[in-house]
């Protein structure tokens, strides 16, 4: 699951190379599908092993996978080389020049 996760995201960067963006988001993922429940209520979930879940966008399609424990070493390496390959279209910040303010002398 995680292998189609980057050959996709490689079509997404292949796609946006020119124009567009792609955003990758990462955060923990208990394998909770439902809301957590208010307070005062009975909680029957159980929390399973620390997994990552990721998403990427590019506006129009998303995809997502969630990566176990076990995975993730490898899943990094594979992940770090499609970014450090990918990552070549980022734009520089034009930096703001701040002009001092002469003072007027009387």
């Amino acid at each position: 699951m995680a292998l189609l996760f980057l050959t996709e995201l490689t079509r997404l960067f292949q796609k946006c190379r020119t124009s567009g963006s792609v955003v990758i988001t990462l955060k923990k993922y208990d394998g909770r599908t439902k809301p957590v429940p208010r307070k005062g209520h009975a909680e029957s979930f159980e929390p399973a092993d620390n997994k990552c879940l990721l998403r990427a966008s590019d506006g129009k399609k998303k995809i997502s996978t969630v990566v176990t424990t076990k995975e993730v070493i490898k899943f990094q390496m594979a992940y770090s080389n499609l970014l450090r390959a990918h990552i070549d279209g980022l734009k520089k910040k034009d930096k703001k020049t701040k002009s001092k303010k002469t003072k007027a002398t009387q």
